[in-house]
């Protein structure tokens, strides 16, 4: 006999992700109070309760939705030092795949829409806020947590040295991105500027042992 699916476990994996891809696509370009759920529903190819039958409202969707690009780009997985691997080449990885996610397009869109209504929606500003940069500064922080109880990195304030992590590797060029005065630079590029990212932040934090 077949087992029932567990409790709250979505019925169609594949309709869940159309939903998630329409929801990426659609908030960008209305922005949230612009955007209504049958238009979702319609963009995905789905009705409206199935729809709601894998996210509880809109404002769970728009969650799902940023933490589904950020999973993309940047899993959980990327936060943990892999076997084989050095933690320089675990920090580039974590860094070019942080670069690929805020220079994607849909990202830099969903980030000028969410500038342009600063002020006026605070709410879904700090939904957004949560669900995409606090979500991974936290797993960024808990990787040098754990790279300092292994005696990897000296690192007194670990948040702080996250937060310094991510803003290196954003840099003046993400600014003049998002003001649409530059073009994302290609992916030889960024990786270069990963590189020079990671020796310096090595060069401030890494233990005597570790190459620096």
């Amino acid at each position: 006999m077949r087992k029932p699916n567990p409790l709250g476990r979505p019925k169609n994996l594949e309709k869940r992700q159309s939903i998630l891809e329409a929801a990426a696509e659609l908030f960008p370009l209305k922005g949230f109070t612009g955007v209504s759920m049958m238009e979702i529903a319609e963009k995905a190819g789905v009705s409206k309760l199935t729809l709601y039958s894998h996210f509880n409202d809109k404002e769970d969707l728009f969650t799902q939705s940023v933490i589904d690009c950020c999973e993309q780009q940047l899993p959980s997985s990327s936060f943990k030092l892999a076997p084989g691997l050095s933690l320089q080449q675990t920090l580039r990885a974590i860094g070019n795949g942080f670069l690929d996610l805020v220079m994607d397009p849909k990202a830099i869109s969903l980030h000028r829409m969410m500038v342009s209504q600063s002020g006026a929606d605070n709410a879904h500003a700090e939904m957004f806020f949560k669900a995409g940069p606090e979500r991974m500064l936290a797993e960024m922080q808990h990787f040098l947590e754990h790279a300092r109880q292994n005696g990897s990195l000296h690192i007194n304030d670990t948040r702080m040295a996250a937060e310094h992590f991510f803003c290196l590797l954003k840099g003046l060029i993400y600014m003049r991105v998002l003001m649409g005065l530059a073009e994302p630079p290609a992916k030889p590029a960024r990786e270069a500027h990963v590189r020079e990212v990671v020796d310096m932040f090595l060069h401030a934090y890494a233990a005597e042992s570790q190459p620096k």
